[in-house]
């Protein structure tokens, strides 16, 4: 593989060009938004500085990363000479199954076509096309730069060469591949999104409070940041998203999402974008404060 086609712009797209423009892959990264093409390009600029600041890497590798980045918001021209193409657009299965219509229309006959879905059933995906034995998951974890892991998701046709093909890919841009198979969740989500929902559900029925809970899961547990700063991290809206799949894929009432994930969705606190979650984000700041309306007993 020469040429890498990256569809959708938000986070995870500038991360995975990110990383594999950094490895000396040429890519093309497509948006229908000309504004997300430029925020992209200047978030992997300053996270390439970053690293050169850091002694990770060195200017020259900076400066080969971002000439091997080409942007376009025309994704027939975008994927017309690829040999993979990426889709990470945002989590929803119509949407998804919209993009994969058009990339099996224009990508050539021998590209493989990969979802960076963290959810969605990539034999679903696959139906929409005409080479479901080339279509797979790669389920990169964020921020893509750092995080090791790639969930590798076989469809139920994909390939015993697609996925071998995927697995080496993955190495070869430092990450280290987890071949899975195609259920709700997958591996990833089906653990951590019941976590995050459970400790919604103790904040909701007063076990703890935001920081208590968070406190005791980093202490406790060692994890590295408490699951209502991670749901906050990933979105909460896509933390829905998430358990809806799980819920509607596996029929366990377990997987229902929290009363209170529904109402913060629906207002729109949908954490770090949005700027308040379960915490408030200052533009600037790296410190999070608890957003008030959880700092008082309710």
């Amino acid at each position: 593989m020469k040429r890498i086609a990256v569809v959708g712009a938000g986070t995870m797209g500038n991360g995975i060009t990110h990383v594999f423009a950094q490895h000396g892959y040429a890519v093309v990264l497509s948006d229908i938004s000309e504004d997300a093409l430029q925020k992209a390009l200047h978030t992997i600029t300053a996270n390439l500085a970053r690293m050169v600041a850091k002694g990770a890497i060195g200017e020259e590798v900076k400066e080969s990363a971002l000439s091997n980045i080409q942007t376009c918001t025309d994704l027939s021209l975008a994927v017309r000479e690829a040999d993979l193409v990426v889709e990470a657009a945002s989590e929803q299965e119509e949407i998804k199954r919209q993009i994969f219509i058009a990339l099996d229309r224009d990508a050539p006959p021998h590209c493989i076509l990969a979802s960076n879905t963290s959810s969605i059933s990539i034999t679903g995906i696959a139906s929409v096309t005409q080479r479901p034995e080339r279509v797979i998951g790669m389920h990169f974890m964020n921020p893509v730069p750092l995080m090791k892991l790639v969930e590798v998701i076989r469809g139920y046709a994909t390939s015993e060469e697609v996925c071998r093909e995927i697995m080496a890919l993955s190495r070869q841009i430092g990450k280290i591949p987890v071949e899975v198979e195609d259920y709700p969740g997958f591996v990833a989500n089906r653990i951590l999104m019941p976590m995050i929902n459970e400790a919604i559900y103790a904040l909701y029925e007063g076990v703890g409070g935001v920081s208590e809970i968070d406190t005791v899961m980093k202490l406790g547990m060692a994890h590295p940041m408490g699951p209502l700063q991670l749901a906050d991290f990933i979105g909460l809206d896509v933390c829905l998203a998430i358990l809806r799949v799980l819920q509607d894929g596996l029929g366990n009432p377990k997987y229902a999402p929290c009363p209170l994930l529904c109402n913060m969705v629906a207002a729109g606190r949908l954490g770090v974008k949005a700027g308040e979650g379960f915490y408030r984000y200052t533009p600037g700041s790296k410190e999070a404060q608890v957003a008030p309306r959880f700092l008082a007993p309710r």
